[in-house]
């Protein structure tokens, strides 16, 4: 009985194990010559919306795995920080919408203008307001230069940590000189 137990447990960890290493292989960024977005701004505060147009932007980020944008909320803290600033619309919640393809980007803003816009009743129940290109515009991210860094505080914590186990060794080994030396007295 103790034995299946045993073998029930075993195998649960092995389990966990498995599924957790699967779940830690990231994908790796890579970049992208180009990137088309739009911006979208709104509050719940008030029924004020901000549009941008679609802008191509580039020397952009993706993950190879999912092809997500890197620094999607990088990308909408831009907006939202140009509409605090420019605008006095301080705090909006803004989202970013992206595709290497423009005519993709094109039909998903066409969509969802079509939300703000069009109404079963006939009314219009958004103030819409279109920032213009030369208005605002996205800016990249060096992505390189941010993973640049990481790779090499991650060196740097590796090192420490070898230090660290190799002075803990030392340590440990001066101990069992110092007590073998008062059993021999």
């Amino acid at each position: 009985m103790k034995h299946n137990t045993y073998l029930k447990s075993l195998a649960a960890t092995v389990f966990m194990l498995v599924a957790l290493s699967v779940g830690n292989l990231s994908a790796k960024p890579y970049p992208v010559p180009k990137m088309y977005m739009f911006g979208f701004a709104a509050s719940f505060n008030d029924t004020i919306v901000y549009f941008t147009n679609v802008i191509e932007v580039d020397s952009v980020w993706i993950e190879s795995k999912n092809k997500f944008l890197l620094g999607r909320s990088t990308y909408s803290h831009q907006l939202r920080d140009y509409l605090g600033a420019a605008h006095h619309m301080p705090m909006r919640t803004c989202i970013v919408m992206y595709d290497q393809k423009r005519s993709n980007l094109e039909k998903k803003l066409i969509k969802m203008k079509k939300l703000y816009t069009k109404s079963k009743d006939g009314k219009t129940h958004f103030d819409i307001r279109y920032l213009a290109d030369d208005e605002f515009h996205f800016k990249a991210i060096d992505w390189q230069k941010l993973l640049d860094e990481i790779a090499q505080n991650e060196a740097a914590e590796q090192n420490q940590n070898a230090k660290n186990n190799a002075e803990k060794e030392n340590r440990k080994v001066k101990k069992q000189k110092s007590k073998k030396i008062e059993a021999k007295k």
